[in-house]
């Protein structure tokens, strides 16, 4: 036996080698055994019961709500009846829905396309196209526009909401009241009631159908009557009484029907208010159009004469003289005389080219407009005085209106190509000038 009493005491050869501290070399030294920790296993034991709760919870309340093991998106659909839209009797006694009068009228309006061949600056032939409405006013293919809509038409096509459509004649017109019938082949048409816009009142709901921008055809628009014999200038001078409305009225609009909620037309939509290309606002809301009764004897005279009867017939045409040169030249605001039909009544009362009409029959004039206006509250064969300025000289004449018709007014028209050729050669050949009994005043008239 071998005591290990220090490491310098003699080895035995055979046997394992001794450490100093008296175990083995090649023994791995023992390792501490760990703590056990109580404490991990109670929150792992808390951690599994609050799962295994939350599950039973969420059991419970998806059982009680329905929506346990479905998605949580939940998209909801519901139900209702398709609504019934039946054709409408229209007497005018009954109160209709706006889809009624829609079922009932969308087959009695049309959408009209025109082609107008213009000059360009080269004076090639330009083809271009317009679009409008119209309503159909007798079963065997009479149709109601605006005379804008086909202005210069060289063709006019009419289209129905079934995709039939027509090559349409043009009747008549009347442009100062801005009416035109049309007539296509066809018969068993269905046209629209015509209903009494003096007993419309302000405040009224009106539907109108028609082709805004010519491509959104037989739209129906709904609003209000705004207000009643509103007088508008339109861009040609004309002064035309208006209802008010703020349904929506765009382009392609004009000619369609304005209808009251009994399912009858009261006006013919014709004309919106716009802003300036100047200004920044936009004016929505106030759009027009031509009290039926305005134009029922007119409609009826140009189916029956193709023109409308007994309306008076000057035989002038007439510009402005603006305030600022009535006051630098001495002379009177009023309506001049630019050209004289020589078979007319004009110039039977003795008007002459240049002359200023100031006054009808006592109503001052200080306008083309206002003598176009005044003419209006006569007829054919009606006599009025004109209080007329001519070379600063006050003169009253007497005239008696001629009737209008097709041929009259060919003659004038005629007149005012040849005037205003005259003056587009005289301001070529004079840089802008053209000689007037009172001095050099073209570049201020139209």
């Amino acid at each position: 036996m071998y005591e290990y009493n220090n490491e310098n005491r003699p080895q035995d050869p055979w046997s394992d080698p001794i450490e100093t501290t008296g175990r083995p070399v090649h023994e791995e030294p023992e390792q501490p055994k760990p703590r056990k920790k109580k404490g991990g296993k109670l929150v792992a034991l808390c951690l599994v019961c609050a799962i295994i709760g939350g599950i039973a919870g969420g059991a419970g309340v998806g059982a009680a709500t329905g929506a346990f093991a479905q998605d949580k998106t939940t998209i909801y659909e519901g139900t209702r009846t398709p609504t019934v839209v039946n054709v409408s009797n229209v007497t005018g006694k009954d109160l209709l829905t706006a889809p009624e009068i829609y079922a009932t009228y969308v087959g009695s309006t049309v959408g009209i396309t025109t082609e107008i061949t213009t000059t360009n600056v080269w004076g090639q032939p330009v083809s271009q196209a317009a679009a409008g409405s119209g309503f159909v006013i007798t079963s065997d293919g009479y149709i109601l526009t605006n005379y804008h809509v086909i202005e210069d038409a060289d063709s006019i096509q009419v289209a129905f909401v079934d995709g039939t459509t027509y090559d349409a004649t043009l009747v008549g017109g009347e442009s100062e009241n801005d009416i035109a019938v049309l007539k296509i082949d066809a018969t068993g048409l269905t046209p629209v009631i015509i209903g009494d816009s003096d007993n419309v009142k302000v405040g009224e709901q009106v539907v109108a159908i028609g082709n805004p921008l010519g491509e959104l055809t037989f739209s129906m628009t709904s609003g209000i009557v705004s207000a009643k014999d509103r007088s508008i200038t339109m861009e040609n001078g004309n002064v035309m009484n208006m209802i008010q409305t703020d349904t929506a009225i765009n382009n392609g609009n004009s000619g369609g029907p304005l209808f009251d909620m009994y399912g009858q037309v009261i006006g013919i939509t014709s004309a919106k208010l716009s802003g300036s290309s100047s200004s920044k606002a936009t004016i929505e809301g106030l759009g027009f159009a031509i009290p039926i009764n305005d134009i029922k004897d007119m409609v009826t005279d140009i189916m029956e004469n193709g023109y409308v009867t007994g309306k008076p017939y000057m035989g002038i045409t007439v510009s402005t003289v603006p305030e600022s040169i009535s006051e630098r030249y001495g002379m009177s605001q009023g309506a001049l005389v630019e050209s004289v039909d020589e078979s007319s009544c004009a110039a039977k009362a003795g008007l002459e080219k240049g002359d200023i009409i100031t006054a009808m029959d006592g109503k001052t004039v200080i306008s083309s407009a206002e003598l176009v206006e005044a003419k209006k509250n006569y007829k054919a064969g009606d006599t009025v005085t004109l209080e007329v300025e001519r070379n600063g000289e006050k003169l009253e004449l007497t005239l008696t209106f001629d009737e209008d018709n097709p041929e009259r007014r060919a003659a004038q028209e005629e007149a005012q190509e040849q005037q205003e050729q005259q003056s587009e050669q005289s301001s070529n050949s004079n840089s802008g000038s053209y000689f007037w009994p009172f001095g050099d005043l073209s570049p201020w008239f139209y």
